[in-house]
């Protein structure tokens, strides 16, 4: 029975229409935010892909995303008719880059530091989820760092999750090369934020550095933050003791609520994902905080983006980075999972 109604729920997703990014002229009140991507993707489909080959070649581009003056926490306002940056995300301008150092070039020029912030989305994601993910967490939660996103070849579809698991592997050298041209300076630096799928990509990512003996490259990696993970537990420990020495802070949100995981969980063998653990232990002696969002979840997208579509968990992290910003200690403790005592001498 689970397995049908696991069926049904696949078959009127993958019917269901996917919403892209159009274009609208742009109005003053909205609020622009500049969204870096280097895309395995064709710039002409910003939708489902489902069924096409991987083309093995990285684009670049730049698209200003115009988030509306209506615009609430945690949501994407897709047009419902025609787009209108009034009361719609849409696209305003956008500029292709022949070349990777054209557009390493700009995005380098936006820091008012040495940091760059690299998103890696998930798991049945198009281009446009992905540009607007990045928009929305922009103008959340206000960090003043040029973003880029990493669109790997997922199939933008619920059918592929088994195609996007390899894309995932498909797309690692791809990433550790992005990574490469982001801090070949002397002092630059990122910070790596995915989700679901993701993480598995930038943990392999880390993890073929470390085995490469890249320590440069990881030593560059400021922080890192896996957002509902999907991944294995004892495969994200194998890959951490690979990895060796973890960036730090290594923060991963998960929710006991997030109903993408649990099908995630059936579909490889009914193991809890880690994303979805109730306790630390899984992850135990391994240099990570575990931070539980289940508390606030509102039931947007099947909560398996609670830190970034809940409004209680965008003030909440906007608080912790506050805090972290201030060096207040708090932070490490604060929502952090503590693993259970031993019992018995």
């Amino acid at each position: 029975m689970r397995l049908f109604l696991f069926a049904c729920f696949v078959g009127l997703t993958a019917c269901a229409p996917r919403e892209a990014a159009q274009y609208a002229a742009p109005v003053p009140e909205a609020q622009i935010e500049q969204v870096y991507v280097a895309t395995q993707k064709a710039l002409d489909n910003n939708g489902q892909t489902f069924g096409e080959r991987r083309t093995g070649e990285m684009n670049y581009f730049r698209a200003a995303v115009s988030v509306p003056p209506t615009h609430e926490p945690g949501r994407i306002e897709w047009p419902d008719g025609p787009p209108d940056a009034a009361t719609d995300f849409v696209v305003t301008e956008t500029k292709v880059y022949e070349t990777p150092n054209q557009f390493l070039r700009d995005v380098k020029s936006e820091r008012s530091g040495s940091e760059t912030q690299v998103f890696v989305h998930g798991f049945n994601a198009t281009l446009s989820d992905g540009m607007y993910r990045t928009a929305q967490m922009h103008a959340d939660f206000g960090r003043g760092v040029p973003t880029v996103l990493f669109s790997w070849a997922s199939a933008g579809d619920p059918r592929g999750y088994i195609y996007d698991r390899d894309s995932v592997l498909y797309a690692r050298d791809d990433l550790e090369d992005l990574l490469k041209q982001l801090t070949r300076g002397p002092n630059d630096r990122v910070v790596l934020i995915a989700h679901s799928m993701g993480s598995q990509l930038v943990m392999e990512v880390m993890r073929q550095a470390a085995l490469r003996g890249d320590r440069t490259l990881l030593n560059r990696i400021n922080a890192v933050v896996l957002m509902s993970p999907d991944i294995d537990p004892d495969v994200f420990r194998r890959q951490a003791e690979a990895i060796g020495d973890m960036p730090d802070p290594f923060l991963i949100f998960v929710s006991q609520q997030d109903r993408a995981l649990g099908l995630a969980s059936f579909i490889t063998g009914r193991k809890p994902r880690l994303g979805v653990i109730n306790s630390p232990e899984a992850v135990a002696d391994l240099p990570v905080r575990v931070i539980d969002f289940t508390a606030l979840a509102n039931g947007e997208g099947l909560d398996h983006a609670v830190a970034t579509t809940s409004p209680s968990a965008i003030a909440v992290l906007r608080g912790m980075m506050s805090q972290a910003g201030a060096g207040a200690s708090a932070f490490q403790r604060y929502m952090v999972l503590t693993t259970s005592p031993p019992i018995g001498p």
